[in-house]
């Protein structure tokens, strides 16, 4: 049977997917940005308490950590009509506010300074889950936060949650641009050490210059349907990967 997911938002790029996946899954749901439920869906079977916990009787919140360490990107979901949707306690931006200027070592090492912080939110996203299956991340490993706080936490996850399953969403850089960032490919090379040694699956998802594309599908999202159906209630994600 499908159990439940926490989600993992990490950085400018992490936090813009993110928005999207939670943007189709509450129109696969039929709920509403406000985190309400539709009248029309009232009535379904599908599982939303895989990656939504229920607040009250019409009430749905995303089991997602929002991070990151400079807040314009987390500040703009906050001012969409999707502001109301998250759980304020779950969103974590760096008190400095200064970004880690899309180096590795920098987002790495503040991985280190406030992982307490940061592991208070998901030990308790995951304390409230009856019985959890794991965690997606998103993030990219081309900047700074995505690759360093990213290789830090993934780290950390698989110490902690050694029988959890890890799948990343991972942004990786454009092939067909020079990037402005001249340490970009030894960002990707130590992130990708990290999601080799403690991620159990890795989506990777290729870097475009005309921004990040969503498509909608009347199917629902492929990568999720298995764990949100009632027609496959005896699967998991780990089904899917193992």
């Amino acid at each position: 049977m499908p159990r439940e997911i926490i989600t993992l938002q990490l950085g400018q790029c992490g936090n813009q997917i993110g928005f999207e996946f939670w943007k189709q899954l509450c129109a696969e749901h039929g709920i509403s940005p406000e985190g309400i439920v539709e009248e029309f869906a009232t009535e379904g079977t599908d599982r939303k308490d895989v990656f939504f916990y229920q607040a009250d009787d019409e009430h749905y919140i995303p089991r997602a950590v929002l991070l990151d360490l400079e807040p314009r990107v987390i500040h703009s979901i906050l001012n969409s009509p999707y502001a109301k949707l998250y759980n304020p306690e779950n969103i974590y931006l760096s008190e400095h506010g200064g970004g880690a200027g899309n180096n590795w070592a920098s987002g790495f090492s503040q991985g280190e300074k406030i992982h307490e912080d940061i592991f208070d939110i998901i030990d308790r996203e995951a304390d409230g889950s009856d019985s959890l299956e794991g965690f997606v991340l998103c993030h990219s490993i081309a900047g700074g936060t995505g690759s360093g706080l990213g290789s830090y936490l993934l780290e950390r996850l698989n110490d902690r949650y050694p029988k959890k399953l890890v799948q990343t969403y991972s942004v990786f850089p454009n092939q067909d641009e020079m990037s402005d960032v001249v340490v970009q490919p030894y960002n990707s090379l130590l992130t990708l050490k990290r999601l080799t040694q403690n991620a159990d699956c890795v989506v990777s998802i290729g870097g475009r210059s005309d921004g990040l594309g969503f498509a909608s599908s009347d199917q629902g999202d492929p990568c999720t349907c298995p764990s949100q159906a009632p027609a496959q209630r005896t699967e998991d994600q780990q089904s899917h990967i193992w």
